[in-house]
Parts: structure tokens; sequence; C-alpha cells
């Protein structure tokens, strides 16, 4: 990285965190999380940029909730038996995806075949720590599998180390195989370990590498998804990203209050659950 291209990313960095911080954080009383939360103050930034969340303006849930849920199973231990359920599953309600693990893609991927429903997989996960090429292989073995969505790790050691260079090089080693063969890329940032600060150089570093999404939470870390999170990324990446809430939403209250502040997808192992609530 020359030193102008250090300083351009400093200056984007920089700015991101002026706008953010600008003004004095409140807390709304009908989400009681930072007031860019309430669903009319995100009205734009949903209608603008979350299509499949525009009809939530209002804080409603919307007819067909399932598009806006990643069915997912991660469990280390989940057999076939469990993702031929998850999958048959996803196919009866219509989830936007099943999100599994690397070696249950092409599985995955052979049953849900003329279903509408996509295959999402995990790179880099749960703990972000590889290379920036192993990451790349990993993507590129994922897409050959029939992954059409795809959510990484970030290095978090690298960010907390201040090495963003580092951190760049390490999302784009998955965003652009994805972008070559247009798959979706979703980065996820671990919250929960993050400072606000950090939170704010994660998001900007992942618009900057043109990823379609930044995520919350692997659902594996010290927490999962909260609002005042949702919220902050979606001011940080605006109206052209999506933002995914992931660890921690189990029923249809949760996944209303993350959709108020911002997440225009939701990673949940209970999706059928959520759907039947509302159904009900």
């Amino acid at each position: 990285m020359t030193r102008d291209e250090l300083q351009h990313l400093i200056d984007l960095i920089v700015r991101e965190m002026v706008a953010v911080n600008a003004s004095p954080v409140a807390r709304c009383g009908c989400h009681a999380v930072i007031s860019d939360c309430c669903p009319d103050r995100l009205r734009g930034v949903m209608e603008a940029g979350a299509t499949r969340v525009g009809v939530l303006a209002t804080g409603g849930a919307p007819a067909d909730i399932a598009h806006l849920i990643d069915h997912t199973m991660l469990k280390p231990d989940a057999s076939r038996r469990e993702i031929e359920t998850l999958c048959q599953e996803a196919a009866k309600y219509r989830f936007a995806t099943v999100c599994v693990n690397p070696t249950w893609v092409s599985v995955a991927h052979s049953l849900l075949s003329g279903t509408g429903v996509l295959v999402c997989s995990v790179v880099g996960f749960p703990l972000g720590a590889t290379t920036p090429d192993v990451k790349a292989y990993e993507t590129r073995r994922a897409i050959f599998d029939g992954a059409r969505e795809i959510d990484m790790v970030i290095n978090v050691g690298a960010l907390k180390s201040g090495d963003l260079r580092l951190v760049e090089r390490d999302i784009e080693a998955v965003v652009d195989p994805c972008r070559d063969c247009g798959v979706l890329s979703k980065v996820i940032i671990e919250a929960a370990l993050l400072s606000d600060d950090e939170k704010i150089t994660a998001c900007t570093l992942a618009k900057a590498a043109a990823a379609d999404y930044v995520k919350t939470s692997t659902g594996f870390g010290p927490g999962g998804a909260t609002a005042s999170d949702v919220a902050l990324m979606r001011r940080v990446v605006g109206a052209e990203m999506g933002v995914k809430a992931a660890g921690g939403v189990r029923d249809l209250s949760s996944l209303k209050a993350m959709v108020a502040a911002g997440a225009s997808r939701v990673g949940a192992s209970a999706g059928v659950k959520i759907v039947q609530e509302v159904r009900n």
C-alpha cells in the first residue's frame, strides 16, 4: 500500500467516525436503542436500499417474512439428516437461503435445486483467523459446490492490532471471487468483540471493498446481534449495502427489532418458529 492509498483509507475511516459521532447518542422509547433505530427515522434508508424490508417502514411485519431469513445450521455436529430437514423447511417456508458449513454446500445445493431457495456458506468460520489466500480458496470451493452467498469472518485480531491493510486484503480475498461469480458477499465483523470505533472501521473497510452486506456476528462469539449494533452499522454503510443481523434472533419480536434498527437480512436457526408466529 502506498502512502497516498494509506492516507485515503484513513480519511475514509475518519469521515465515517465523525459522521456517526456528530450528534449525541439518544435513546428512543420504542426500542431503547439509539434514536436512529426508530422505524420512522429509518424509513428513507429502508425504502432506498432494502427492498426486502421496505414494507416494514411502519414497524409492522411483512406478509412473507421468510424472505428476510437465512435458515441457519452451523453447529459442528450437524448430521446429514438435520441438513436435509433444514432444506425441507427452507423449501416449504421459502426462506431466502439455507446457511450451512462448507462440507454441506453440495448436499444443500442438490436438495434445493429448483426451489428458488439459495445456499449460503461461511468462510474463515467462526474465528476469522486464517490467511487471505486460504479464505480465497474456501470461497471459490464453496461457490464451485453451489453456494450463491458467502458469509466471511474478518481477521478480528488484525483489526484490533490496527493492521488495516491486512483486514482490507482479507475482505477483498473473499469479495473479489464472489463478484467475479455473481455471488453475494457478507462480511461478519463479530461486533461483540469490537469497540464502536472498531465497528465503524470494519464496516468502512467492507464498504470500501464493495462487499454486499455487513453482518453482526457468527453466533459463536461472546454475544450476538443487538439492535444498537445494527443501527450503528446501517448508519456507517448507508442505504446501498445490506446489513445482516445474526446470533440470538429467536422470535418474531427480536426479528422486528433488528429490522426496525436497519437489518435487511436476518440469520436464524429459529426461522420456522418465527414464520409460524407471523402466520398465527
